[in-house]
């Protein structure tokens, strides 16, 4: 697809410097980019290569000041970063905007109903009473079992699962390998040290505009719904628990886990590897740093939390610092107590 900058930057509401006709076919890092590519500069880091990029086309920040002469056509915009984001966003819909049909070999129950616009790929298999939205693109070996309702513009990558009586919302997208909705993890102790399974009859109900990476599982519910609520942003290789309900716009980065029944805030940022406990509270945006572990819940709103357990982050900073120091503090007892043990013999109990 070519583009010219002047449609770009209706699309991006910039303003252009330059030739206005200039077209691009593709994108490109503003230090690799070459003739025929767009970019973008918004980390100051790299402001160098705007003046020898090969790119035609650059999108700017309005309040960068240039120091030398630039041979590509910029678009000056608020925020570069954001731009460039909703650009590419329009370049995925036009492109998996094109796909449409049945490909086969693929299962599609006659009792299943579909909107228009509808993909599916070929070794998917869509089951009984199943409900698809319009611009549904299911693709190849994905999984949907019986009455899933699925809403509009929703994306489903290869091999996605979707267990039976899970809701999915509008504008989601599910990456490569996720399992939704699989049994939650419950099991009843017996007097014969045995363990007994507990039927998990509920489901999993993601809402609009989330975003869920590869290889993430969600549990479905024990009784009721384990909740997704819109805008949540889950990074690859992230386990939900049974019941568990993340708030709006929360972001969570990968190998994170969080445990049943767990009620975590609305706009939360949790780092790489955290851990969470169940039954349990995190208050709207916390911010938790990597590898902590959430053992208790966290009850005041907008603090940052380190550490396992974790504890608010300068506690956990100061704590680290003192650490770092223990070698050195070591060697100062060592030297005060050879000097205690000197003086004693200088001067010896009568």
């Amino acid at each position: 697809m070519q583009f010219t900058a002047s449609q770009i930057a209706m699309m991006i509401q910039g303003k252009v410097e330059g030739d206005a006709l200039a077209t691009v076919q593709g994108f490109g890092k503003i230090e690799e980019a070459v003739s025929g590519q767009l970019s973008f500069l918004a980390n100051p880091k790299y402001e160098q290569y705007l003046y020898t990029t090969g790119a035609t086309i650059i999108i700017i920040n309005e309040s960068l000041a240039l120091t030398e002469s630039v041979s590509a056509t910029l678009i000056r915009v608020p925020d570069a970063y954001s731009a460039f984001a909703v650009l590419l966003g329009k370049y995925q819909e036009l492109t998996t905007a094109a796909l449409a049909g049945i490909q086969q070999p693929s299962y599609i129950s006659s009792t299943a109903k579909m909107g228009t616009g509808v993909f599916v790929g070929a070794f998917a298999y869509i089951g009984d009473n199943v409900q698809l939205g319009n611009q549904v693109k299911i693709f190849p070996g994905a999984f949907v079992g019986n009455n899933v309702v699925i809403g509009d513009q929703v994306v489903l990558h290869p091999g996605v699962v979707v267990y039976h009586d899970c809701i999915i919302g509008n504008q989601v997208t599910i990456h490569a390998g996720s399992i939704i909705g699989s049994d939650g993890f419950g099991y009843a102790p017996q007097s014969d040290g045995s363990l007994s399974k507990v039927p998990q009859i509920g489901n999993v109900r993601i809402e609009d505009q989330v975003e869920i990476g590869a290889n993430v599982t969600i549990d479905r519910a024990t009784i009721g719904s384990t909740i997704i609520r819109k805008g949540v942003k889950l990074d690859n290789l992230i386990q939900i628990a049974h019941n568990v309900d993340i708030g709006e716009q929360t972001v969570i980065a990968a190998q994170t886990g969080i445990s049943g029944s767990t009620k975590v805030g609305k706009q939360v940022m949790m780092g790489g590897q955290v851990g969470v406990a169940g039954h349990i509270q995190v208050a709207d945006g916390s911010k938790v740093g990597a590898k902590s572990g959430i053992t208790k819940s966290l009850k005041t709103p907008h603090l940052t939390w380190h550490g396992n357990p974790a504890i608010d982050f300068t506690t956990s900073m100061r704590q680290q610092a003192h650490t770092r120091q223990l070698p050195e503090l070591e060697k100062r007892i060592a030297e005060l107590e050879k000097l205690v043990r000197d003086l004693a013999n200088m001067y010896p109990k009568p």
